[in-house]
């Protein structure tokens, strides 16, 4: 069968409801992309205040002095969590299918891409295959880095920009590459004590 008959059956084929438990109503949801579309996803540097109290309305848990530049994309705020003082960089992608949860102190950079959601390409249904993203206390996401489905970024790593990551990464490693690797160590052992 050619392959452009083999997608046409994927498309055709394709429940955008098994695997995918949205977690609100449909009401709330669209309510959601209309209040991110004013207050995220504009040019304008709404204040943070304003951002963190409509994540926590629609059910973030949101820790304290927590940085939102402009054009953030939070798909389902209700499945993220950001510990304190953490930096989200212009026009970061939080793609939350499934549970995100950023520790304390962390920076998401520049167009990163947290992508909890893929599709199982050897299914004729084009299924889902998602699982949450867990970014640790005082991990840098570098800009335009890819982090996939099931990614646990160990605390103070570092992932230089452009990366891709695809495995879990280690502690105070600084990686980079595609797929991802730890190339160095971020912090000496009497430096770290300092912090």
């Amino acid at each position: 069968m050619p392959s452009s008959a083999i997608n046409r059956v994927r498309i055709a084929t394709f429940d955008a409801s098994i695997g995918l438990d949205r977690g609100v109503p449909k009401w709330k949801e669209m309510l959601w992309y209309l209040i991110k579309c004013f207050f995220f996803l504009s040019p304008l540097p709404w204040p943070n205040r304003l951002q963190v109290g409509l994540l926590r309305l629609f059910g973030a848990n949101i820790g304290n002095g927590v940085n939102i530049k402009p054009r953030v994309n939070i798909h389902f705020p209700w499945k993220l969590t950001i510990g304190n003082d953490c930096w989200l960089g212009e026009e970061l992608f939080i793609l939350n299918f499934e549970p995100v949860h950023i520790g304390d102190d962390c920076c998401l950079s520049q167009r990163a891409f947290l992508c909890c959601g893929n599709h199982d390409y050897r299914d004729p249904a084009f299924s889902f295959r998602n699982e949450p993203i867990k970014i640790e206390r005082g991990a840098w996401v570098g800009a335009q880095t890819f982090i996939g489905p099931g990614i646990t970024v160990g605390e103070e790593t570092v992932i230089t920009a452009g990366s891709i990551v695809t495995d879990d990464l280690p502690a105070n490693c600084i990686c980079r590459g595609n797929p991802a690797v730890p190339i160095g160590t971020r912090w000496l052992v009497e430096n770290k004590a300092q912090l």
